[in-house]
């Protein structure tokens, strides 16, 4: 076991452990960082609540996207076009019947929203099939070309007045062009708590968390459970992507991963199992797209650029592809670190050293160091925009993990080859009736073994 395998082992809980352990350093920065800041109690629970909620997105997003590279080794850099299509087709479904005068300019079906969130699910998953059936016969980049292509052509379609309003079963429906749509259903929280029948119940506990929050206490309380709700999301993931990848199923898609000429041979059918796994991960991705921006309010197809999926590429690479926990723990990094950090981190200094005279203007910044040799101006100019620079800092940190740490965190962790044991049963005698201890010549095992026989694969978790 090496080091970066044992990492998880020294920690109480393992996996878990480890996880816990990141968030919770995480929020202890926030909090640390909140108080620098002079953040009150109820921006420290908006605080936390943003990070929470980004952490539960691109750990989602990861893992997803863990399904296809790291267990399938499918290049798909196509992922915000699955996202774009789960929201949309989840707005067509479930968006208030169009009316005359109203203030949405186009309605939708009118179907309750999980009924929505369900069709943006099938709506990805057949985009899925759509884009594999042509292309999983491509390998790599050429993959990856056809999945950004697709995302573009998503993007620019939804950005089309051809789809900006049309009938659908008699019904005046659309996607808004580029003007975008309002989702003007249910907010998901109430439409859940109502669901089960605990919308007064949370209500009451909105009203109870005023002696905490004096003044509408009901934004931070719907952005904590929001927050909460995600990272119920995350574990449901993690559990089906663990079950998965220690399913037969699973097995066979490591072995794809690993050489899909060998898996040919073997007598599999690695195109469907590939059009599966393709289908699986972009229904994940759709729903994960549905979660971001369903609490948002409205949506737009210009959302929807390639640097969304880059930023999951590089949630996956901080963690590791192939490893579940590392994807988790990838998507928690990244957010807190790259995508929320830089406005934090901003923040800060400006509070710490509100007198900092940093140049107006890169050509200021860097004329000293070119002449003097100086590079002070050019440091106070990089903190003071970290914020614009944030693309910058985060080809940086890809370049310094591709020549450092390419296997992430937690990548190219040993795994098991099997989920039952392999230690050969006492009971198992030699061919030529040996005693117990000794292995069969043929390395078969006797009409009274109850192992069963265990096709060579993988589990990460």
């Amino acid at each position: 076991m090496s080091v970066r395998d044992d990492i998880a082992a020294r920690i109480p809980g393992g996996d878990a452990g480890l996880i816990v352990l990141i968030l919770a350093s995480a929020y202890l920065l926030y909090i640390l960082a909140g108080i620098g800041l002079g953040y009150d109690l109820r921006g420290q629970l908006n605080s936390i609540a943003t990070l929470t909620f980004y952490i539960g997105i691109f750990a989602m997003l990861s893992l997803a996207l863990n399904l296809h590279w790291g267990y399938t080794g499918l290049f798909n850099i196509g992922i915000v076009g699955f996202m774009a299509v789960g929201v949309y087709v989840m707005a067509l479904v479930s968006k208030p019947v169009f009316v005359a005068g109203g203030a949405a300019q186009v309605g939708g079906l009118g179907l309750p929203l999980w009924v929505g969130i369900i069709a943006g699910m099938l709506a990805a998953a057949i985009l899925g099939l759509v884009v594999a059936l042509p292309a999983l016969r491509l390998r790599a980049d050429y993959l990856a070309i056809v999945t950004i292509a697709m995302s573009e052509i998503v993007r620019f379609s939804f950005l089309s007045g051809n789809l900006q309003e049309f009938n659908l079963f008699g019904t005046k429906v659309g996607f808004g062009g580029g003007s975008g749509l309002i989702l003007d259903f249910v907010p998901p929280l109430e439409a859940l708590f109502r669901s089960v029948g605990l919308w007064g119940v949370y209500l009451g506990f909105v009203e109870a968390f005023q002696a905490i929050v004096p003044r509408n206490p009901k934004p931070v309380v719907d952005g904590l459970i929001y927050g909460a709700l995600l990272l119920g999301f995350v574990a449901v993931y993690f559990w089906l992507l663990k079950r998965t990848g220690e399913s037969p199923f699973g097995r066979v898609l490591k072995a794809i991963r690993e050489d899909e000429d060998v898996a040919n041979a073997l007598g599999k059918n690695t195109d469907g199992f590939k059009i599966k796994s393709f289908m699986l991960g972009c229904a994940l991705m759709g729903l994960a797209g549905i979660l971001w921006l369903m609490p948002q309010g409205a949506v737009t197809p210009n959302f929807f650029r390639p640097r969304v999926t880059f930023f999951v590429w590089i949630a996956l690479i901080i963690g590791g592809a192939g490893s579940n926990t590392g994807s988790v723990l990838g998507g928690a990094v990244f957010a807190a670190v790259l995508y929320q950090g830089p406005r934090y981190f901003q923040n800060l200094v400006g509070t710490v050293f509100p007198n900092l005279d940093s140049p107006s203007g890169f050509g200021q910044a860097i004329s000293p160091l070119i002449s003097q040799f100086d590079p002070v101006p050019l440091l106070l100019y990089t903190v003071d925009s970290i914020r614009q620079l944030q693309l910058v800092v985060m080809g940086l940190v890809l370049i310094w993990l591709m020549h450092n740490r390419p296997e992430g965190l937690l990548g190219h962790r040993k795994e098991t080859a099997s989920v039952i044991s392999l230690d050969r049963p006492k009971s198992m005698t030699a061919a030529d009736g040996g005693t117990d201890g000794e292995v069969r010549t043929d390395g078969g095992v006797t009409e009274d073994d109850s192992t069963a026989a265990v096709e060579g694969g993988a589990s990460d978790e």
